[in-house]
């Protein structure tokens, strides 16, 4: 089995910052891309950002040059350092990874539980 264990979230003023953490752990023997997700409620989720193995990245334009991620690839672990939060920015965060492991001979898609963010104005 694989499990993607988010942290960081909270409770955050508008401008400020956070930092999200999701690491896999499991039967895990490769991971391509990894993302954030995120859902306000009563919408859709919605992708945020992206980064694949070899640290190409792709972001959503509601958070481009607010939001960075990154991932250390020792410790399969994907990072989203969020600046200049707005309240628009409250959501649920989830932490998404396509993984080649937990039993499997082919890659699957993972999600965490989500943490929660919470900009207030």
């Amino acid at each position: 089995q694989v499990q993607l264990v988010e942290s960081g979230g909270g409770l955050v003023q508008d401008g400020g910052s956070l930092k999200l953490s999701c690491a896999a752990s499991g039967s895990i023997l490769s991971i391509n891309d990894m993302g954030w997700y995120r859902q306000a409620p009563g919408k859709q989720r919605e992708l945020v950002a992206s980064i694949n193995r070899g640290g190409t990245t792709n972001y959503a334009d509601s958070v481009k040059g607010r939001f960075t991620i990154s991932r250390d690839n020792a410790k399969n672990t994907v990072y989203l350092q969020m600046n200049s939060l707005k309240p628009e920015d409250t959501a649920v965060y989830y932490c998404n990874a396509v993984v080649l492991g937990g039993g499997h001979v082919y890659f699957a898609n993972y999600w965490g539980r989500g943490t929660q963010v919470t900009v207030s104005s």
